[in-house]
């Protein structure tokens, strides 16, 4: 299968002359190529600056993370201001989308017809008679609750001789299930 490396510019500046090369895979699974020794030497420098390219770009880049982290701090801004400006900013977006403004004009339209004023009144109305109900019930609830505060309360139970039984008092209070309690 032919492979062609483009002429391109590496990240050092040096320019990567186009090669034609031939790549197949031998019996025993292992890669033969058609490139000299000259090609696969400049191609394996090639890879390794790329790698140490990357490896130095990611450390550049953590260290603008922080950096940037560390002017947030000293600027106040946390990540709870972060995410409510974010949420700010996303909410404005959807209020200003297409979507958005068709549905609140729909929305408006609707309100606007008379099915809806109507159900509207419907609704109320069905609240007041509610509400005038439930204050009906809860009269007649406090006024039975005052009848019952009138009538006289019935006197508990005597016990009769026989069967009660008498415990001293003193006795009980040094007990150790009365100090329990």
């Amino acid at each position: 299968m032919p492979l062609l490396i483009m002429n391109r510019q590496g990240y050092s500046g040096e320019n990567v002359s186009p090669r034609n090369t031939s790549i197949g895979i031998s019996g025993i699974g292992s890669p033969t190529n058609g490139l000299s020794e000259e090609d696969e030497f400049d191609l394996k420098m090639e890879l390794a600056k790329t790698e140490d390219e990357i490896q130095t770009l990611r450390q550049v880049l953590l260290a603008k993370e922080k950096y940037a982290m560390d002017i947030k701090r000293q600027l106040g801004i946390g990540p709870f201001s972060e995410i409510k400006q974010n949420l700010s900013k996303g909410w404005q977006e959807v209020q200003t989308s297409n979507a958005y403004l068709t549905a609140s004009a729909t929305l408006e339209d609707i309100s606007q017809s008379n099915m809806y004023k109507r159900t509207q009144e419907s609704i109320s109305n069905a609240g007041q008679m509610t509400s005038a109900a439930l204050s009906t019930v809860g009269v007649a609830i406090t006024r039975r609750l005052g009848d019952m505060r009138a009538l006289p309360l019935p006197s508990p139970p005597r016990p009769s001789l026989g069967h009660s039984i008498s415990v001293p008092a003193m006795s009980m209070r040094h007990s150790n299930t009365f100090k329990s309690f």
